[in-house]
C-alpha cells in the first residue's frame, strides 16, 4: 500500500488531511507543493486542475478536495471511525465542516491569523482593518459553533469527528493572535473543546512548525 499526501505545509486544510491519517494510523509520504508559485509541477496540476492543496493518492486513486479526502480516509482504513454511524450526529457533523469551510476559514485564518501573525513573521504589517472585520465576521462563526456544540470533548457525540478534526488547525491558527485568543473566551464549550484538543497527538504531530522533508516518510 503506497500513501502519498501532496500539500502545503502551513495549509490548514493540508493538515486536516494529515490529523485524519494521524488519527487513523496510516502512515504516508509527504511531497510539499507551494500553491503560490509560479511554477507548480505540471504533474501537480494533472492531478488538481484548480492549483490547491491537498491531494491524496493512495494505491494510484488520486483524490482532491479536503473533505472527500478525510471521508475517503476514514472509510479505506483501518482504525477508529471518524464519521457518526447516527444519521441525525453524521449530519451534525457536516454542518459543522460546511460552516467553518462557508464562513470560518476566510475570517479565522485569512484574516486574522493571516493579518496579524503571518504578515508579521514575514516582516510585513498587518492590515487592522482586515483583522476588525475578520473579528467581526468570526463572532457569527464561533457563536454557531458555540450553540452546537452539546458534546463537551468533542464538537458531535462521545468520539472525535471529522468536525473535529476539520475546525482544530483553524482554530490552531486563530489562537496565535490575541485576539484570537480573547474571543475565544467569550465561548466556554468551545474554549474547553479547543484546550482538551490542542494537546492531543494528531494536533501537536502536525504542527506546521515541525516541518517535513520533501519525500519524507510520515510514520503514525
Amino acid at each position: 500500500m503506497t500513501v502519498e499526501l501532496h500539500g502545503y505545509q502551513r495549509s490548514v486544510y493540508a493538515r486536516i488531511a494529515r490529523m485524519a491519517l494521524h488519527e487513523k494510523r496510516v502512515g504516508y509520504t509527504w511531497r510539499e507543493i507551494d500553491p503560490f508559485a509560479d511554477n507548480i509541477p505540471q504533474d501537480y496540476l494533472a492531478m488538481h486542475p484548480f492549483r490547491r492543496v491537498p491531494t491524496l493518492v493512495h494505491d494510484g486513486f488520486v483524490i482532491y478536495e479536503t473533505s472527500a479526502i478525510t471521508r475517503y480516509i476514514d472509510e479505506a482504513f483501518d482504525g477508529p471511525r471518524l464519521q457518526p454511524d447516527d444519521p441525525a450526529a453524521r449530519a451534525r457533523m457536516a454542518q459543522i465542516v460546511s460552516i467553518i469551510d462557508s464562513y470560518g476559514y476566510w475570517p479565522i485564518v485569512r484574516q486574522v491569523f493571516a493579518q496579524r501573525v503571518f504578515r508579521h513573521l514575514m516582516g510585513h504589517e498587518p492590515d487592522e482593518i482586515e483583522i476588525r472585520e475578520g473579528l467581526a465576521a468570526s463572532q457569527d462563526v464561533l457563536r454557531a459553533l458555540e450553540s452546537l456544540n452539546t458534546a463537551g470533548h468533542f464538537l458531535v457525540g462521545e468520539a472525535l469527528s471529522l468536525a473535529d478534526v476539520h475546525l482544530a488547525p483553524m482554530l490552531a491558527y486563530f489562537t496565535l493572535a490575541p485576539e484570537g485568543v480573547a474571543q475565544l473566551a467569550g465561548y466556554p464549550r468551545l474554549s474547553g473543546w479547543w484546550g482538551h484538543m490542542a494537546n492531543r497527538p494528531s494536533v501537536v504531530g502536525t504542527d506546521p512548525n515541525r516541518p517535513i522533508a520533501q519525500g519524507e516518510i510520515v510514520n503514525v
